[in-house]
Formats: C-alpha cells, structure tokens, sequence
C-alpha cells in the first residue's frame, strides 16, 4: 500500500468470523482465567467492604463539616 491510498483511507478491514467461532474462543480464553478460590473470594469481599466503609465514612464526616460550615457562614443567626 502505498502513501496515497492510506490517506484515502483505503485501510484493509480484517475479516469477520461467524458467531459460533466467537462462541468457542470465548471459552477457550475463560478456560486461561486463574479463577479465585473460596478463601480468596471471601478475603477480597472483606478488604473491598472495609474501603466502601472507609470511603463513606470519610465523605459523610466531609459532607457533615462543610454542612456546618456553609450553615455558619450563611445561616447563622435565623433571629434578626
């Protein structure tokens, strides 16, 4: 190929397979997948929950301080 028919964008498209090969390959790579066993399984569900907590935590304690915050600069004194 050369420069011009690139910048026509002739580009050669790769050719399609048929829907029971997609099928078969799909198997053929979670077959290679190193799946976790239970012990795994329950160690990364406990480490995943404990950041979810740690995360909410954090953002309620940041939503709760500017929450007072904004109600001290703006609302401070309803009785005028």
């Amino acid at each position: 190929m050369s420069n011009s028919d690139a910048s026509r964008g002739s580009v050669e498209k790769p050719e399609r397979t048929g829907l029971l090969t997609f099928f078969r390959q799909v198997i053929a790579e979670l077959r290679k997948v190193v799946w976790p066993t239970q012990k795994q399984l329950v160690q990364y569900f406990i480490v995943v929950m404990v950041f979810v907590v740690a995360v909410m935590l954090f953002v309620s304690l940041l939503d709760l301080g500017f929450g007072k915050l904004v109600f001290q600069l703006f609302g401070g004194n309803a009785e005028q």
